[in-house]
């Protein structure tokens, strides 16, 4: 697992006064980047979110602004955990945001963000992240049911997946310069997964507009599943008859299925996944829940499966 930098395991309120933050590390005799600590400020548009609180969080204590937005997995912007708090904060997103809805749909269109937002309420949701290489945290997402957009283009019969695709933009994505994965990153899930209430598309994380190295301007959280399920800056969604081959699917098929489930019982090729570390600890402390937790909710949709198989 790679090293816990010191700068996860400050409080929030160090950050907001730049010189406190800065002198808390000097006082520490530790190393100190300023791209870092430029990657931990709000979203630099400073834009706050009216939210609402959403009664399917989970009452475990949050992780810091800090670990949440400098310890990621975000490969359009490399594959090491800071790489995304070093370089995303560069890349502008383009404005307006516009997305593509299509597919076996009644009324596909091409639709810019507040388009989608418009008669939305966000929901302020306390989920647990658990990443496949073990470790976890917890995460104030700020988003919407990804099944209000679903209903509002009418998937019609044919409809049984629905396909995520991110964008496609070398030249401001250093990571989508190298072949680690096949660009553009696609995504899927199930239909009925997509309709399931836990399910959203996030807009933003502790009550603000979301950081580009967490996924800006909108992304997918499936608590349950884990987190590379997690499609980041989507331009295009589209509603297919079978599921699609996703991108690590495509470059890792041993190791990454479709369903990508939480489930200690299914090892990845490298290591086992019964254990996980929450971040700030160091070590594997925490026996993985079935569903990351959430069987209660979702277990009823994978009735009958072979979720050894069907992994």
């Amino acid at each position: 697992m790679d090293k816990i930098r010191s700068s996860e395991i400050t409080s929030r309120a160090v950050y907001v006064n730049r010189r406190a933050f800065i002198q808390a590390f000097v006082s520490a005799g530790i190393g100190f980047s300023a791209t870092a600590a430029d990657a931990q400020a709000p979203a630099t548009h400073g834009r706050k979110l009216t939210t609402t609180h959403s009664d399917l969080s989970t009452t475990e204590r949050p992780n810091t602004w800090e670990q949440v937005t400098t310890y990621n997995n975000f490969y359009e912007f490399g594959t090491g955990k800071d790489d995304p708090a070093r370089y995303a904060p560069r890349w502008r997103p383009r404005e307006p945001w516009t997305v593509r809805v299509d597919g076996a749909c009644a009324r596909p269109g091409t639709f810019t963000l507040d388009d989608i937002l418009k008669g939305q309420t966000l929901e302020d949701r306390i989920y647990r992240h658990r990443c496949v290489e073990g470790w976890s945290m917890v995460i104030p997402w700020v988003g919407f049911p990804l099944a209000s957009l679903v209903n509002k283009v009418q998937p019609t019969s044919a409809a049984k997946f629905v396909e995520f695709t991110t964008l496609h933009d070398p030249a401001a994505m250093p990571g989508q310069r190298d072949d680690v994965l096949e660009w553009p990153y696609v995504e899927g899930l199930r239909l009925d997964e997509a309709l399931h209430p836990l399910t959203i598309l996030a807009v933003g994380v502790y009550g603000e507009a979301l950081p580009n190295q967490n996924g800006a301007p909108l992304r997918l959280v499936v608590p349950w599943k884990y987190g590379f399920k997690g499609a980041k800056s989507i331009v295009r969604i589209r509603f297919v008859d079978k599921a699609p081959t996703t991108s690590w699917m495509r470059n890792w098929p041993q190791a990454y299925g479709f369903y990508s489930n939480v489930n200690p019982a299914v090892d990845h090729p490298r290591h086992s996944q019964a254990m996980e570390v929450r971040l700030p600890a160091a070590t594997r402390s925490m026996r993985t829940q079935l569903f990351n937790g959430y069987a209660d909710q979702v277990a009823s949709l994978y009735k009958g499966m072979d979720l050894k198989r069907f992994y």
